[in-house]
């Protein structure tokens, strides 16, 4: 180290007047413009979890259980190392390779569909996301935010703001004090707030994304600004530098194949000017650049290192930046590396603050990889992005110009739509943290957004005599292709069983990326694929995909989505039971919160198609499917028989949506149709399942079948949804609902972990968790969230949000798991598949309060203007 006194380059965590906590309260910058939320996700840097859990794996599966999957066990086996070890692909599902629990996850950067890089809670780069859902879950060491603080011309403070002291490095300030700092993330933003110990200087970090609901241009950039409020309370002026230093890839093993190199760059247009390094990662497949950038203003100064090596000491960058607060700023580019070496850049932006003042800086990271191929490498993909950046790989530096001049803007409107939640005070803190944080899995469950192909057909050529669906429907032609994996570790796309739970966001905030996604599932249910394969539970060979039914998912990112569908392979979900009537749902739910009718005119036929293929699961002809015997729906490992709550409820649910439509596009023989078989599946649904106090899971009369599900009302629940569920279009009756709901409050959340872990899947009457399957006794949050929102519908809005709460205390609080919020957890010990889809349907909870505030709202009127009329 060079020391120039006086300087402080220790970090020590000096004894203050005040704890940890008190600083969390204590420390928010004032008169920034954009304070530190109240409502968030908010802890410490230097809080560690005390909970550590490990993933489910087949160890876990009890004896019983594995006796009942030895084959599938045997079979999976067989096709895991053929796929691993012969093909050196990744399995849709890996068993034996599960992720492990880091609990450093924070607001991923980025918008929607054009890849991702998260930034964890203590300021780590972490995770990445920039191949088309792939994930890298590697912490790169050299990417950091330094502050270099100086006083008359001398650097009094240097200080590396990561509480990690990494073995590299060793020329850098590591080890900042992580409890004189907090975290703050209200996505899609964060903000870190860091006191200096004895400096007297506040930092905030303030990072954005363009993540807004109902905008198509801004929300698509790969591009993420961070803001540096800086709050000098000295007697005296400081200047004060940041650097941000970064790497030329993401910590995998392709940063060292050799060919990238890095450039400074400037650009002025409209009369702003941004300046800073771009890093060209010059892969074969899915080559990106990354740019570090900052906007010059006249009391800025950025300075540059193009290029230093990420090992050894470092010792000569950091030097540089002690001795006046700059970087040397080289010109040119540098060579490209040599194979086995890596590059990193370095920007550096300074101000003066003045005595009891303020000032900030301004970072933008931006990435750009405008053509994509997936893991066949068949065909290229065009980046939604690029509609207004344009495809030639040189729009790094005009996304970062444009990030810059636009950030401002983008954070109005984020508050425009998040203040009306934030300051209904009516609306606990916990569920304003949870509605917009699970929101993270959006842009970060590898999701693509692609323009369609100008020879793409939505129905691969497939028509029908009545000329089915167009080609290229409008709103995918205009807004393009969007698909999102079922989970990190689940890597599937649009995965639909799940999508039925997690579609409320899309539809809510982007609706017609909900659309679009809609009609490329249309597209698929009206193509059939003869190929045959194994499949894994089963041991029998069926096609890929039927004909006329929903397929499960639209492919694997490491194969060719939308080209082969259904990558799921353990069951054949031609026998599922309930992806045709989730589309159903969804095509009518949607209609009835857009009110798009071309919408609803195309998808008419495609629902007739389903249902009719649903017909044959109707054994005995009393209007009331029946389930196979075996794991034929979402809960895919959780055997049902006969007429069961879930599927049941769903098909009347769907039955009662096809008799609204049928009135709405004019076919009174279609809804007279399905009038009947709605009348006479009611009365077996009642006649089969009810018990007097709730829905029984199955009407087979195993020892299990009377076990209380907790997604037993689901149908209900989409139908209130759409604003159906009363009156005409009323497929169960409400005090059964009410009664059921309350059964499931009182047993399944209530007798489960103290009320406290959200509601256990399956438990038995007598008041013990259902251990019959692997599924049946774990918490799906994704399913309590639905199950809330079904609560708030009934006028049980306190023990909806109470069953809510259990889910957010144990995932965010307790386990540590932010920003990866799991499918499952049971009471102890494991959770499974990080990163899920499935919780975005707490969004379904801000559906209800909104119908109920409306409902609400509307009774108050009427009562007014009876007041007002006086006595008849």
């Amino acid at each position: 180290l060079v020391k120039q006194e006086p300087v402080s380059l220790g970090s020590g965590c000096h004894r203050l007047t005040f704890s940890p906590t008190e600083l969390m309260s204590r420390y928010v910058p004032k008169e920034t413009g954009y304070d530190v939320p109240k409502d968030g996700w908010r802890i410490c840097l230097a809080h560690e979890f005390k909970e550590k859990r490990k993933p489910f794996q087949a160890k876990d599966v009890s004896l019983s259980n594995v006796l009942g999957h030895i084959g599938l066990g045997i079979r999976y086996l067989k096709w895991w190392y053929k796929k691993t070890q012969v093909e050196k692909k990744a399995p849709f599902i890996d068993m034996f390779r599960a992720q492990p629990l880091r609990q450093i996850y924070g607001v991923p950067l980025g918008g929607i569909g054009g890849g991702t890089i998260t930034r964890g809670w203590r300021g780590e780069f972490c995770r990445w996301q920039l191949n088309p859902g792939m994930y890298h879950y590697k912490t790169v060491v050299a990417n950091q935010f330094t502050v270099c603080l100086r006083r008359d011309g001398l650097t009094v403070y240097q200080q590396v703001l990561s509480v990690e002291r990494p073995p590299t490095l060793q020329g850098w300030n590591w080890g900042y004090c992580g409890e004189y700092a907090f975290y703050h993330a209200l996505y899609p933003r964060a903000w870190t707030v860091y006191h200096l110990p004895g400096q007297n200087v506040t930092l905030t970090c303030r990072q954005v994304s363009p993540v807004i609901p109902h905008d198509y241009q801004d929300s698509s950039l790969p591009v993420a600004v961070f803001v540096w409020d800086i709050e000098n309370k000295n007697d005296y002026p400081l200047d004060v530098s940041i650097m941000f230093t970064m790497v030329n890839g993401s910590g995998c093993k392709d940063d060292k194949g050799g060919g990238h190199w890095n450039e400074p760059f400037h650009l002025e247009k409209e009369g702003e000017a941004v300046s800073g390094v771009l890093l060209h990662h010059c892969t074969t497949v899915n080559p990106y650049t990354l740019c570090m950038a900052a906007r010059e203003q006249p009391d800025r100064e950025i300075s540059h290192q193009t290029a230093f090596s990420p090992k050894g000491t470092c010792g000569g960058l950091w030097s540089d930046l002690i001795k006046d607060g700059r970087l040397d700023s080289p010109t040119g580019q540098c060579p490209p590396t040599p194979k086995g070496e890596k590059v990193a850049a370095a920007l550096a932006v300074g101000c003066s603050v003045p005595a009891q003042g303020h000032n900030a800086l301004e970072f933008c990271l931006a990435w750009d990889m405008p053509k994509i191929m997936f893991g066949s490498r068949e065909r290229v993909h065009i980046r939604r992005y690029t509609r207004y950046f344009g495809t030639n790989g040189d729009a790094a530096p005009s996304l970062s110009h444009y990030a810059l001049t636009h950030y401002r803007q983008w954070e109005r409107s984020i508050d425009e739509w998040q203040q009306p939640i934030l300051q209904d005070s009516s609306l606990p803190s916990w569920y304003k943290s949870a509605l917009f944080n699970e929101l993270y899995f959006v842009a970060d469950g590898g999701t693509v957004w692609t323009e369609l192909p100008e020879d793409s057909d939505v129905s691969g050529g497939v028509r029908t005599e009545d000329g089915g669906l167009p080609a290229q429907p409008a709103v995918v032609k205009e807004y393009g292709r969007f698909a999102y994996l079922e989970g990190q570790e689940y890597r599937m796309y649009n995965t639909y069983d799940v999508h039925f739970y997690a579609s409320f966001a899309l539809i809510m905030l982007w609706p017609k990326l909900a659309l679009s996604l809609q009609y490329d599932i249309a597209g698929s249910v009206v193509q059939h694929d003869p190929t045959e394969r194994l499949h894994l539970m089963s041991g029998r060979y069926s096609s890929v995909k039927a004909k006329n039914v929903v397929p499960h998912d639209i492919g694997d990112p490491d194969d060719e989505p939308w080209q082969r569908v259904n990558a799921y392979l353990i069951h054949d979900t031609a026998d599922w039971k309930d992806l045709n009537l989730k589309f159903v749902l969804q095509v009518y739910r949607d209609f009835h919160l857009t009110q798009d009718t071309q919408y609803l005119q195309d998808m008419w036929p495609i629902c007739q198609a389903v249902m009719e293929s649903e017909m044959k699961f109707d054994l005995d002809g009393d209007g009331l499917i029946e389930n196979s015997g075996y794991a034929d729906q979402t809960y895919d490992g959780w055997a049902v028989t006969g007429p069961s709550a879930y599927c049941g409820g769903l098909w009347l649910a769907s039955v009662c949506v096809m008799c609204k439509m049928a009135r709405m596009v004019d076919s009174e023989e279609a809804y007279q149709r399905y009038r009947d078989i709605l009348d006479r599946g009611s009365a077996a649904f009642d006649k089969l399942l009810w018990n007097g106090q709730y829905y029984n899971y199955d009407s087979s009369g195993r020892d299990l079948s009377n076990s209380v599900m907790s997604d037993q009302c689901a149908g209900h629940w989409f139908l209130r949804a759409s604003g159906l569920g009363e009156g005409e279009y009323q497929a169960f009756p409400k005090e059964k609902i009410h009664s059921a709901l309350k059964s499931v409050f009182d047993l399944n959340v209530m007798s489960f972990a103290g009320g406290q872990m959200g509601a256990v899947n399956g438990m038995r009457p007598e008041g013990v968790p259902d251990h019959s399957s692997v599924q049946s006794d774990e918490v799906w949050i994704g399913v309590v969230y639905g199950l809330a929102a079904t609560m708030i519908y009934e006028g049980m809005r306190d023990e909806g949000m109470r069953t809510a709460e259990g889910c957010y205390r144990t995932v965010w609080e307790r386990l540590g798991m932010a920003f990866q919020t799991p499918e499952a957890y049971c009471e102890k010990g494991i959770y499974r598949s990080l990163a899920y889809m499935r919780p975005l349907s707490i969004w379904a909870m801000q559906l209800a309060l909104d119908a109920s505030h409306k409902d609400q709202t509307t009774s108050d009127q009427t009562g007014k203007n009876d007041r007002e009329q006086g006595p008849n």
